[in-house]
């Protein structure tokens, strides 16, 4: 099936795509690899109005400890964990 029409943004910085998923209401939906979302599109049972693409923004990506905390961002792939030892994978 082919999703239903859809706007698109590729936003430079974090306070720019918050603003467009801010501005483009509930039916906005960030877009950070789009391995759950594009099915559900394709089928359309998802129907946003609006992408916002993540992949550019600076600081979302990579494996972090702290304190004895972890700190994943939201951006990083599963090879990127997979490839720590510390994770204990």
């Amino acid at each position: 099936m082919i999703p239903a029409q859809f706007d698109y943004v590729a936003p430079a910085s974090l306070d720019e795509a918050l603003r467009a998923l801010a501005d483009g209401g509930e039916d906005a939906k960030p877009l950070a690899g789009g391995h759950s979302l594009l099915p559900l599109m394709k089928m359309r049972l998802a129907v946003p109005t609006l992408l916002v693409d993540l992949r550019r923004l600076e600081g979302l990506r990579g494996i972090e400890r702290e304190n004895g905390d972890w700190r994943i961002g939201p951006l990083t792939r599963h090879a990127d964990l997979q490839r720590r030892a510390d994770l204990g994978v």
